[in-house]
């Protein structure tokens, strides 16, 4: 019998969804797509990353859902359920395919002129980046976030292989992103490896179990290949065109992607609404702490998209956006605005 790729228990489990389909991209490739919750509730589309695939979403989709939002997941070309190429073979591996998907998910998931708050975590996170300025992005993310991701220079700041000389770590890493060596049987050791790389210490066995099977259950050539397309990454110049509230997360100790990619971002984001700062977290921070990733969304899609209001409740919403918007949450303190009007909040594991 095949292992499940995903657990099939408790809060990782990932829920069924109101409804799945297939959504051509730009070069014919179907994509797998859920769509969660209630038609017509706030939208949210998350995009997961390297090495993922829907069920690395389930804590968010489920605390969403569970507030009414509408919660679109895909899996990325060469994850999950979705091929990585046509009839087997392997399309083109680069920033502008994982933005071409994204925009086909977008236009075929929400109606014209809908809009979203368009999440990603990781290499979903550079997806959003990828398509920047695109027209699908601009017509339908009314907010982003970009969660444990950066822009550039990811094998050169990596502190996941701990070698001496930043050339030879650049190189180590590099080579460890491209390699398509099966992961093998899931043992202790690589429960260990995984919470080694991808979390941090204090992370629980839910979790981290979670993790290492939606991890080993990537093909190893299409990880292989979109490894090689994150270690020459160079988005930075996309970043201008992100030009809508956008909401940073990411985890203190983040050996993939440390923490400073976070702070690039934030000082180069035109619309950044928040950096949230989550202390002891390593890279899976929507599985090693699901409620503060789905609060930030949760703030944004309260700030930035209109929610259905009935007769009587219409004198009221806008002062209920008002104060959504400029209300400090618990996670952030109250005077905690830069000059730019954005805020660094920081939340304990």
């Amino acid at each position: 019998m095949t292992r499940p790729h995903h657990v099939t228990q408790g809060p990782f489990a990932p829920p069924a969804p109101v409804r799945e389909q297939a959504v051509a991209s730009a070069d014919g490739v179907e994509l797998y797509v859920q769509v969660h919750g209630p038609e017509g509730g706030p939208a949210v589309v998350l995009a997961h990353g390297w090495t993922c695939s829907t069920a690395f979403w389930a804590p968010i989709v489920r605390s969403l859902v569970a507030e009414g939002h509408r919660v679109v997941v895909y899996d990325q070309r060469g994850h999950g359920l979705t091929t990585a190429g046509l009839e087997g073979r392997p399309t083109g591996y680069s920033p502008a395919t994982l933005a071409d998907d994204l925009c086909a998910v977008l236009d075929a998931t929400l109606e014209p002129g809908e809009q979203a708050v368009v999440g990603g975590h990781s290499m979903g996170g550079m997806t959003i980046m990828a398509a920047a300025g695109r027209a699908q992005l601009r017509e339908h993310a009314a907010a982003l976030m970009l969660c444990s991701t950066g822009a550039r220079s990811l094998p050169g700041t990596s502190t996941v292989i701990p070698m001496p000389g930043a050339r030879a770590r650049e190189l180590a890493h590099r080579a460890t992103l491209g390699a398509a060596a099966p992961f093998g049987p899931i043992t202790p050791l690589s429960k260990a490896l995984i919470r080694y790389v991808t979390m941090g210490a204090g992370v629980g066995p839910e979790a981290r179990d979670a993790a290492v099977r939606i991890v080993h259950s990537a093909p190893r050539r299409p990880r292989a290949a979109w490894g090689r397309v994150l270690s020459g990454l160079d988005l930075h110049a996309k970043l201008r065109d992100l030009d809508v509230p956008t909401a940073v997360v990411h985890g203190t100790h983040d050996r993939l992607t440390p923490f400073a990619h976070a702070v690039h971002l934030a000082e180069n984001l035109p619309h950044l609404t928040e950096l949230h700062k989550l202390s002891g977290l390593g890279h899976m921070t929507p599985m090693e702490a699901p409620e503060a990733v789905a609060g930030v969304l949760r703030r944004l899609a309260a700030a930035h998209l209109a929610t259905p209001a009935s007769p009587a409740d219409t004198s009221t919403t806008s002062a209920t956006s008002a104060t959504s918007a400029t209300e400090p949450s618990a996670t952030e303190p109250a005077g905690g605005a830069s000059a730019g009007g954005s805020s660094v909040s920081e939340e304990a594991a």
